[in-house]
């Protein structure tokens, strides 16, 4: 697979990241940008999904966190097909940074 062919993959589910991540080998800086992004993403829903559990307050954020985690991952999954590098906003800065191991 190409770099691009696996940002995109990276995007498509759980089992799409680890295939993407399997393959990345050796590195290639366009593939590990996007699985940074994207397993950032990830922890964020996962995230909402937990504060969910919070009675009251889980109602109002879950949704809001599930709705954010699908734009970014819109944004990402767009970034990926066009075979740039930008970033998701207010957090791809951060997923960069905390996860430049991948």
């Amino acid at each position: 697979m190409d770099p691009k062919t696996r940002g995109i993959v990276a995007y498509l589910t759980i089992i799409g990241w680890v295939i993407a991540l399997v393959t990345n080998n050796p590195k290639d800086e366009q593939t590990s940008f996007h699985l940074r992004q994207m397993l950032g993403i990830i922890l964020l829903s996962v995230a909402a999904s937990i504060l969910a559990a919070i009675p009251l307050l889980g109602l109002l954020i879950w949704p809001i966190g599930m709705i954010a985690a699908f734009i970014l991952w819109v944004i990402g999954l767009i970034s990926a097909i066009e075979g740039s590098r930008k970033q998701v906003p207010f957090v791809g800065e951060y997923f960069q940074e905390w996860f430049k191991g991948l």
